[in-house]
């Protein structure tokens, strides 16, 4: 195996939406870094059954059904 090609691999938290936090292990950022998350399991309608509303970031939510709201799907 070639040696040094492996990414760092250290504990970081996460902070979830309604403001539980957790340690994990991850190469994302650096040792002691804290992740925010914006959608997460709690909120995401694909875990809820979709009894949560996805934030309409930029009205691209409102463009989408603007744009197929007719097709009576």
């Amino acid at each position: 195996m070639k040696a040094n090609i492996h990414p760092d691999y250290h504990n970081i938290k996460v902070v979830m939406t309604d403001g539980t936090e957790y340690m994990t292990r991850s190469t994302w950022g650096k040792e002691g870094d804290t992740m925010n998350l914006d959608i997460d399991p709690s909120t995401h309608p694909a875990w809820t059954g979709g009894n949560a509303q996805l934030s309409d970031r930029g009205g691209r939510v409102s463009k989408f059904k603007t744009r197929f709201g007719n097709l009576g799907i």
